[in-house]
C-alpha cells in the first residue's frame, strides 16, 4: 500500500507537479511527500534475519568520525549523510546520536563542546540483548561464531548464577538432541537443587509430567502433527468472530467434508428427497 503511494508520488513528481498538488492529490501531508521525494527507491521489506540491519549502518564509519570531529548536530549530520547517499530518516539519526550522547556521558539537548570528550568507538558485534542471548545458548556450539563465543564467556565470567542457568540449559537442550535419556534423572536433580527459583519450577513441572518427558527424550514420536492440528482448529474458530459456537463448528468441521462427499456421489441426496416426500 505504501509503496503504491511511493509510485504515485514519484509518478506526479516527474510530470511537473508541485509538493502541495501532489499532497492534495493522495491525501497525505506535504512532509510525507517531502519524505517520499528525499527516498531515491523504495526499500526492500526486511526478512527476521535481517532484523537489526539497520539503513544506518554503511554510514556509521562516517558518522562516528564526524562526531568525533566534533559536528554534533544531529541535523548537520543528517543533511551530510544525505550527501553521501543515506535513504534513511531524520529521526534514525537522531536516535543514533543520542546512543553516542549516551556513550559520552553528555545529557540530552546539549552540545558539549566546551568539554573534552572521550573518543566513540562502534561496538565489534552487535550487543547481546535477552533474546539474542537466549539464542546463543541453545545454539550448537559448532554453529556459534567467536564473537558470540566471547561474549557468552563474558556473561559467564560476570555471574555465578548466570553461569549456572547456561550450563543446565545447554545440558538438556544437548540431552533433547541426543536422545539421552539416561541423563534426564541426573539433570533432574541438579535443577531442582539449583539456587535460581526459575530452574526449580521448571524442574518442579516436568518432574509432575515425567513419563510423558522421558518418552519424548526416548523416542522419536512427538506431539507436533497433533498440536499442528489443535492450532489450525483455533485458527478456524477465530475467523468466525465470536460467533463459534458448537453448533457451527460442527457444520464447519465435520458435516462440511461429508457434503462434499455427498455431492460427488451424485444421487444420494435426490433419494433423501425422495424418500422424505413418500414419507410425507
Amino acid at each position: 500500500m505504501r509503496q503504491a503511494l511511493y509510485d504515485e508520488v514519484w509518478t506526479l513528481h516527474r510530470q511537473g507537479w508541485t509538493i502541495v498538488a501532489i499532497a492534495t492529490q493522495v491525501g497525505r501531508s506535504q512532509r510525507t511527500i517531502e519524505r517520499y521525494l528525499r527516498m531515491p527507491a523504495w526499500p526492500a521489506p526486511q526478512h527476521r534475519r535481517h532484523y537489526g540491519r539497520s539503513v544506518l549502518n554503511p554510514y556509521k564509519d562516517f558518522l562516528l568520525e564526524r562526531w568525533n570531529a566534533g559536528c554534533r548536530t544531529a541535523i548537520q549530520l543528517f543533511r551530510e549523510l544525505q550527501t553521501q547517499g543515506y535513504p534513511g530518516s531524520y529521526r534514525r539519526v537522531t536516535a543514533y546520536v543520542s546512543r553516542l550522547r549516551q556513550a559520552q556521558g553528555v545529557p540530552p539537548r546539549r552540545q558539549g563542546r566546551r568539554q573534552t570528550l572521550p573518543v566513540v568507538a562502534e561496538p565489534a558485534s552487535p550487543p547481546l540483548t535477552p533474546r539474542r542471548a537466549t539464542w546463543v545458548v541453545v545454539r550448537r556450539p559448532e554453529q556459534r561464531t567467536a564473537d558470540e563465543a566471547q561474549q557468552l564467556a563474558q556473561v559467564r565470567a560476570q555471574s555465578a548464577a548466570v553461569a549456572e542457568a547456561i550450563d543446565l540449559a545447554e545440558d538438556f537442550t544437548q540431552l533433547l538432541r541426543q536422545r539421552q535419556p539416561a541423563q534426564l534423572d541426573p539433570w533432574l536433580k541438579r535443577a531442582t537443587a539449583s539456587t535460581l527459583e526459575a530452574l526449580r519450577r521448571f524442574a518442579t513441572g516436568l518432574s509432575e509430567d515425567y513419563q510423558a518427558v522421558k518418552a519424548g527424550v526416548t523416542l522419536p514420536w512427538s506431539t507436533g502433527p497433533v498440536e499442528g492440528h489443535i492450532n489450525r482448529l483455533k485458527m478456524l474458530k477465530r475467523q468466525m468472530f465470536g460467533r463459534a459456537h458448537l453448533d457451527l463448528l460442527r457444520q464447519r468441521f465435520l458435516r462440511t467434508p461429508r457434503a462434499r462427499e455427498a455431492s460427488a456421489v451424485g444421487p444420494r441426496a435426490p433419494v433423501q428427497t425422495q424418500a422424505t416426500a413418500q414419507d410425507t
